[in-house]
């Protein structure tokens, strides 16, 4: 809309343009303000917490529910990178204005879906104590080298991270550790002692752990089948037709034959995903990180 014309609108001078640079991918990535603070008081479970995660990735959904042209979304921990296309004219490419709209929109779902992920073991709803708070930047990436590096940074700083804290709370939970102790024990270890430390004191393989805690979360907008059925006063014609619906279809289900529409798939590693003629290929976790 327009502002009305008065003798305070020389005003709007002193607004800096902060549009971003064209034909780059945007790189919108949000973290947890305090989240220690907050995850404590919340009780998550350590070292993850499916339901707090699944909650994180729901957020994520909903957020490329609103912007279709955030073509790919990554989240591990308390963070999570929002991928929006080159060819992206969103708020005019206004870093401010992006930002703050994928924030506020990952904030407001984080505090809608709360009761239908963050359940206590006696089925009740665990109580939202504050309202959570997430800052964000938004960052360009020229070339797609450039954009899968940037993702390898963000996967490979999941894996190390979750490595350490998987030990760590092992041995705080079955050692008997106090923090101190257990972080005293872990520091100057590679990761392949680390490995070697939880499989043989304690058993657990961490190549066993789930996909979603070693390698973070990813959601892909693709392509689904679909068949829909229209249904005429006196027969029923199987009709294929475009949907723009957008969803996240569960790990186990099946394509039904039809007509390929716009949806967002989940996945737990960074898969091979295109970007017009371009490949991003996974990240695979090393025993050099």
């Amino acid at each position: 809309h327009k502002m009305a014309k008065s003798k305070y609108e020389y005003v709007k001078k002193f607004e800096m343009d902060d549009s971003v640079l064209p034909n780059t991918w945007l790189v919108v990535r949000i973290d947890g303000r305090s989240f220690h603070k907050f995850a404590t008081l919340h009780e998550f479970k350590k070292p993850n917490d499916v339901q707090a995660l699944s909650l994180m990735n729901r957020c994520a959904q909903a957020c490329m529910e609103e912007f279709s042209d955030i073509v790919v979304a990554y989240g591990e921990s308390d963070e999570y990178t929002f991928v929006l296309k080159k060819s992206t004219t969103l708020f005019t490419r206004r870093a401010s204005k992006i930002t703050t709209a994928i924030v506020s929109c990952f904030a407001a779902s984080y505090v809608f879906y709360w009761p239908n992920f963050m359940i206590a073991d006696d089925g009740r709803v665990r109580p939202l104590q504050y309202p959570p708070q997430f800052d964000g930047r938004v960052v360009c990436y020229p070339s797609l080298k450039n954009l899968r590096d940037y993702l390898c940074w963000r996967q490979a700083d999941c894996h190390i991270n979750n490595l350490y804290n998987t030990l760590f709370w092992t041995l705080v939970i079955k050692g008997c550790m106090t923090e101190a102790e257990a972080e005293a024990r872990i520091r100057g270890t590679v990761s392949a002692e680390k490995n070697e430390m939880m499989f043989t004191e304690y058993g657990l393989n961490y190549n066993s752990e789930p996909a979603m805690f070693r390698k973070g979360s990813t959601l892909l907008r693709g392509e689904v089948d679909e068949t829909i059925t229209k249904t005429g006063p006196t027969s029923t014609v199987p009709s294929r037709v475009l949907s723009d619906r957008r969803r996240i279809p569960p790990p186990s289900s099946a394509s039904s034959p039809g007509r390929k529409r716009s949806s967002t798939s989940s996945t737990s590693t960074l898969l091979a995903t295109r970007f017009g003629r371009s490949t991003l290929p996974c990240f695979r976790p090393t025993d050099k990180t």
